[in-house]
């Protein structure tokens, strides 16, 4: 059952406190935030580690440099891989409108890291204050322009797909074909296919080629070499991950996580 956390915008009394509030925290790689939900939106940046967000339609995997929006009453779980630097800002439900009312890994700008930091350094911005106020509204521009960016993992519903998920969740490296997978599961091969469209909006092939991107991504982040990740998460070889990586991410995961590093000395 999923935890209601206290608002940190909100008085007892109902009356807002301000207009966005922030929470900044560091975790041990491999840390578990238990399930629970906030009565704001919430915008969770890694300036440093890799998160995993977790919500019953599916995960969300935020690299260092990137964030997750996470609309109000959303119950969620956070796991940890590596160690994490966790910079969170909280706001008035209704204050950033054009955002979708679903969770989504966006990219953030140099700008918006500079915002989100600073506006980290106090407990809560508040627009009667002239200088919060400015700094409210270029927060809000500025993810309004926010890109999305493809990190997430939606989960089917039904429960023959759900039996793929499951197996493949406990190793995503697993090598048994579609068919072996649905002999084992009690479904047709064509049933499984459908539903994987239907519900996921994503080719059963595209879901898996995702499952092991993300794994491999989060093995990195919590130490692992290059080579060991793509074998572990099921590439046939390390330039096979690269690749993907490179393409979802613009860079390799060597340069990547070499770039958080060198950020990380300076935040």
């Amino acid at each position: 059952m999923s935890q209601k956390c206290q608002s940190i915008i909100f008085n007892r009394k109902g009356k807002a406190l301000a207009q966005i509030a922030s929470v900044s925290h560091d975790f041990d790689n491999a840390h578990v935030i238990p399930q629970h939900f906030h009565p704001e939106d919430q915008l969770i940046f890694a300036s440093k580690g890799v998160m995993t967000i977790h919500t019953k339609e599916g995960i969300w995997v935020v690299p260092p440099l990137r964030a997750v929006w996470i609309p109000a009453g959303t119950p969620h779980w956070v796991a940890m891989s590596g160690p994490v630097s966790m910079r969170t800002l909280y706001f008035l439900p209704g204050l950033v409108r054009a955002l979708p009312g679903k969770c989504f890994v966006m990219n953030v700008s140099s700008l918006l890291t500079e915002l989100i930091l600073h506006a980290c350094k106090s407990p809560r911005l508040n627009k009667r204050v002239p200088v919060q106020r400015r700094i409210i509204e270029i927060v809000v521009d500025q993810l309004e322009a926010a890109r999305s960016i493809p990190l997430q993992l939606p989960h089917p519903s039904d429960s023959r797909a759900v039996r793929i998920v499951q197996a493949l969740r406990v190793d995503p490296g697993e090598q048994r074909t579609l068919q072996r997978l649905c002999k084992d599961c009690g479904a047709s091969k064509r049933t499984i296919q459908r539903l994987f469209i239907a519900e996921t909006k994503m080719t059963f092939g595209k879901w898996r080629q995702q499952l092991r991107l993300l794994h491999a991504m989060q093995l990195v982040a919590s130490g692992e070499k290059v080579t060991g990740a793509a074998l572990a998460a099921g590439y046939r070889s390390p330039s096979a991950f690269i690749s993907m990586f490179r393409k979802q991410l613009g860079t390799t995961p060597t340069r990547y996580f070499g770039r958080e590093r060198d950020r990380s000395l300076i935040t």
